[in-house]
């Protein structure tokens, strides 16, 4: 199936790794260009590169706190290839605890990263997109239903899942569309220190698969190739939506 993506051109926070430079590979894998961007430098050049360098991908480092950073992406893209396509907005995962454990500060620097960076980046984004362009938001099964020591992330993930359905039907009459991606156990970095932290990483893993009916943790690529498909021209009736990568794990129809 061809998903149409040769030589479009995407952005793509918190890129460096995990989710979202797992959906960079798929994208440049059916042909897309990419823009990432992440917190770290280092991170940012290691992971452009292995993408093929500025022929494919071209890295910016870059908080997504910081209100310049979705014009500067979006003004990266436009520079370096021309064009700009969509986006995939993924921000790393807030401190774990619950929500009456974490203190305001840490309330604080969450929203003003994971809910208002997400909203702004959407928001510039949304307003350089032509008819048929897409963007992602990397939100959690956590938009649907709480998951257990992630208390800022049950209080923030369901507003973005808001955020999303409302700019969907905002921007639809332009044809651009928006959608929410949940993903569910991944086997990410991220992930895995959740794991550690319990004391018993493999009982950890153990009890996470047995409530997945596939009964395994997702691969990064999976998710990446679901997301790759959202952004694409394939995906081209897909808007307003919340869409689970979970292996079956929310219990909800």
């Amino acid at each position: 199936m061809d998903l149409g993506l040769t030589d479009r051109v995407y952005v793509l926070t918190g890129a460096s790794r995990g989710l979202g430079y797992a959906t960079a590979q798929c994208l440049v894998a059916d042909g897309a260009r990419v823009v990432l961007s992440a917190r770290r430098a280092d991170e940012v050049a290691t992971a452009t590169a292995a993408l093929g360098g500025p022929d494919r991908a071209v890295g910016i480092t870059a908080d997504l706190a910081d209100p310049a950073t979705p014009g500067r992406l979006v003004e990266a893209a436009q520079q370096h290839f021309g064009r700009l396509d969509g986006a995939l907005v993924s921000v790393g995962g807030p401190t774990p605890g619950s929500a009456a454990s974490v203190d305001d500060e840490q309330w604080r620097h969450a929203f003003e990263t994971v809910f208002l960076g997400s909203v702004r980046m959407v928001r510039t984004v949304a307003a350089a997109l032509p008819d048929g362009g897409a963007i992602a938001l990397v939100l959690s099964t956590s938009a649907r239903a709480p998951v257990t020591g992630l208390g800022i992330s049950n209080g923030l993930r369901p507003g973005l899942a808001g955020v999303a359905k409302d700019v969907a039907d905002e921007y639809g009459p332009r044809g651009v569309r928006v959608i929410g991606l949940l993903p569910g156990r991944i086997l990410t970095d991220r992930n895995r220190e959740l794991f550690a932290a319990s004391g018993d990483p493999e009982q950890a893993q153990a009890e996470a698969e047995a409530g997945i009916p596939l009964r395994r943790i997702g691969e990064p690529a999976e998710f990446g190739r679901v997301a790759a498909f959202v952004l694409s021209p394939a995906a081209s009736y897909l808007t307003g939506i919340t869409l689970p990568v979970d292996g079956g794990a929310l219990r909800g129809l």
